[in-house]
């Protein structure tokens, strides 16, 4: 294991087990104000340290590879996204959950979620990614239901844990599989073993490519692996509903990444395929869904699953001539459907907190009442829709340049009919904020704001202007990370 590892390890599980321990504390001042600022500088410490691993390997390349860890640029890209989330929730949390009494343990298995997430973006062994893919799951399960009194909460921790259960037993069932036509669970070993003998069309090769697509599919939300998704996101609470939207569904790009690529770039003919189906399908399916949904989260959940479809386009390209600028696109969007997303979720949040509804009814008239909150709220569903110059627009532009220049026009076609689909339900959406009027004016004016949610958005519509304005601020870092795979 990489120092680097460890110094992640050791801050997130300090963090995590003081956090925990303070949940027995009888004073609430302590269960609350110390655990929210213990989580804070953990998450931050975190961030620093993956923007200090940043700064020295682009000075400095020098990757690290172990029998199960990659300690490389493409690491610190995907943890640097989930911990921004992290943190993102982290600050929204002392507005929407403060005062439950649970708060303490909340914050802990946030910290032990978050550490799992990180895990994940170094993993480069089948048996470590799946202690790490549980070790983010399982706390979440946990948090959906953490409001045990809310029936729509305990569905929604139902069926996540019960499809996330199904997720990781069809992908412990894959990895037995390549475990026994390799003999090695080891990424680059696994591609050695299928260079000495390629297993283009075995039968057992298949099934266990599937398997993992149907594996993965289930934690991205992909078509038709995406059932679980709009309950799970609308029953559990908003917060942790932006956390696995724009953070557990970003770890898992990353290891289709290091697994297609890595492991098994023989079958590519097979699984590149297999991505552009679904790639068409999860959009498809997830725009047309979300123009019927009268509640916001069940809407984001199925923008969500529209928008891992665009992302899909990344690895359906990622055999041939557009496989660098498709692995680019992966990233760049990925980071920024991060930040949009969870910008969009922790609004909800913010409504949420005031007025105790997410009803598309509820955000009538929304900017007199919560002028920050709406502009953030309509600032990320612009960027989600793709409209220029918000950095939305600059991570769909290049994936749909790599579908093209891939020899898969078609699925650029329709990711963009698609892209003009999603606008009618971002803008019903806008169109009730700042232009309908609500039945009952309320004067309170921006006195509704819960203000370290409005800083959260401030920083998050801050990121989605600045990276749309200038976009090499994170497209050359998606660049220098995917160089070591196109």
């Amino acid at each position: 294991m990489s120092v680097t590892i460890l110094y992640y390890a050791t801050i997130l599980v300090a963090g995590s087990v003081i956090t925990s321990l303070l949940s027995l504390s009888r004073l609430s001042v302590v269960r609350q104000t110390l655990s929210f600022y213990i989580t804070l500088i953990s998450v931050s410490a975190s961030i620093v340290l993956a923007l200090s691993n940043i700064a020295a390997f682009v000075v400095n390349p020098s990757p690290v590879y172990t029998r199960l860890f990659h300690d490389d640029l493409l690491s610190y890209f995907f943890a640097l996204t989930v911990l921004l989330v992290s943190l993102f929730v982290v600050v929204s949390s002392r507005n929407y959950m403060w005062g439950d009494r649970n708060l303490a343990v909340y914050f802990s298995l946030l910290l032990f979620s978050t550490l799992g997430m990180v895990l994940l973006t170094f993993a480069a062994d089948l048996l470590m990614i799946i202690v790490a893919w549980e070790l983010m799951s399982i706390p979440t399960y946990v948090l959906a239901g953490l409001r045990k009194a809310d029936p729509f909460s305990n569905e929604a921790s139902v069926k996540y844990f019960l499809l996330g259960a199904f997720s990781s037993g069809i992908l412990l069932y894959a990895i037995s599989l390549t475990y026994g036509l390799t003999g090695t669970t080891n990424l680059p070993k696994i591609l050695e073993a299928l260079s000495a003998k390629p297993l283009f069309f075995d039968p057992i090769a298949l099934l266990t490519l599937a398997l993992f697509i149907a594996g993965f599919g289930l934690k991205m939300s992909i078509v038709p692996f995406h059932m679980w998704i709009p309950d799970a996101y609308e029953g559990a609470p908003t917060t942790i509903s932006a956390l696995l939207s724009a953070g557990a569904k970003k770890a898992g790009f990353v290891v289709a990444i290091r697994l297609f690529l890595i492991a098994l770039p023989f079958l590519s003919v097979n699984w590149t395929t297999a991505f552009a189906i679904l790639a068409l399908a999860t959009m498809t399916l997830g725009n047309v869904a979300a123009l019927t949904q009268r509640s916001i989260p069940r809407m984001l959940a199925y923008s969500s699953i529209a928008q891992a479809g665009y992302m899909l386009i990344g690895l359906a390209v990622a055999s041939g001539p557009a496989k660098t600028l498709g692995l680019i696109g992966l990233l760049f969007h990925v980071f920024n459907h991060a930040v949009m997303q969870s910008s969009a979720f922790l609004a909800v949040a913010a409504v949420d907190l005031v007025s105790g509804k997410t009803s598309l009814d509820s955000f009538t008239g929304l900017w007199r009442r919560m002028p920050i909150t709406s502009l953030a709220l309509a600032a990320s569903l612009l960027a989600l829709a793709g409209i220029p110059p918000l950095n939305g627009f600059w991570g769909k532009l290049v994936l749909f340049a790599a579908a093209i220049q891939g020899d898969m026009a078609w699925l650029a076609i329709a990711a963009v009919l698609n892209s003009a689909l999603s606008l009618g339900y971002y803008a019903w959406v806008i169109k009730r904020m700042y232009i309908d009027e609500p039945v009952h004016a309320s004067p309170q004016g921006g006195r509704n704001e819960p203000w370290f949610i409005a800083i959260v958005l401030v920083a998050a519509t801050v990121i989605i202007i600045l990276v749309g304005v200038y976009p090499p601020l994170i497209y050359d870092l998606a660049k220098a990370a995917v160089q070591p795979y196109s």
